[in-house]
């Protein structure tokens, strides 16, 4: 079991930044790739971004460039830093793992943007 410790969000003006934190805990040998999606009601949870061990990274196109993903292996954490937000980066953000056999998600952090 994996259990993820999601924080950071909040409301923020467009322009602006916020930092989400995720951290793992439970039973694991490697948590290989982590990352975060993003869920509007109405619509399919998306990925924004993704981390390999290696620190391989990937983003949706709609955030390259204003979001940066890294992680500390040591920590079992995952970091997305948030910048140059716009209306539409509002949704609910899930912080994601995968270990052998099995994906798992956070409970969710809400960021909102305001225009």
């Amino acid at each position: 079991q994996v259990q993820l410790v999601e924080s950071g969000g909040g409301l923020v003006q467009a322009g602006g930044s916020l930092r989400l934190s995720c951290v793992a805990s439970g039973n694991f040998f490697s948590i290989d790739p982590m990352g975060w999606y993003r869920q509007v009601p109405g619509k399919q949870r998306e990925l924004v971004a993704i981390i390999t061990k290696g620190s391989a990274t990937n983003y949706v196109d709609s955030v390259k460039g204003r979001f940066t993903i890294s992680r500390v292996n040591a920590k079992n954490a995952v970091y997305l830093q948030m910048n140059s937000l716009k209306a539409e980066d509002t949704a609910v953000y899930y912080c994601y793992a995968h270990v052998p056999t099995r994906d798992y998600w956070g409970q969710g952090t809400q960021v909102t943007v305001s225009s």
